[in-house]
């Protein structure tokens, strides 16, 4: 399915008359995120190694700082993960634009906050699963969604 090119001066598509832009999205941000903490858990196990193999006693938090590194750096970068890259999605800020390290910065910042907190975890998949933008907590505070990648 093709999209057309995103207006950037007229902010985030419109739910209902740009439909296209958010079909099937909630869906392809549960695989995006399922192929980018594979890519993270693989890169926090292969620098295992290099701490003398201490990084076991804290593999939690490595792979919490790994993840945090990466979000930040693929989403300041393109605007979107390589998972989401690979599931043809990215994140747009509430102008249209993509995000800028700043808010890039903040997203990462949000989704860790809600990953690390239950309930908040649980009321963002429920947003993104039920808003007519599929935003989650921290793209709802942000002004922030994801859309598919416009043509």
């Amino acid at each position: 399915m093709m999209t057309a090119p995103l207006p950037l001066t007229n902010g985030l598509p419109d739910p209902e008359h740009d439909a296209d832009f958010y079909a099937g999205v909630p869906t392809k941000r549960a695989l995006a995120w399922a192929a980018d903490v594979t890519l993270v858990l693989i890169v926090s196990l292969l620098i295992v190694p290099f701490t003398a193999f201490t990084a076991i006693f804290f593999f939690p938090v490595l792979m919490m700082t790994v993840g945090f590194v990466y979000r930040w750096f693929t989403i300041a970068g393109g605007s979107a993960t390589w998972g989401m890259r690979l599931m043809g999605i990215e994140l747009r800020a509430h102008d249209g634009a993509r995000l800028n390290g700043t808010t890039a910065l903040l997203h990462t910042l949000g989704y860790t906050v809600s990953f690390v907190t239950f309930p908040l975890q649980l009321l963002s998949a429920a947003m993104m699963a039920t808003t007519p933008r599929g935003q989650g907590v921290s793209d709802y505070l942000l002004g922030t969604t994801a859309i598919n990648r416009p043509a």
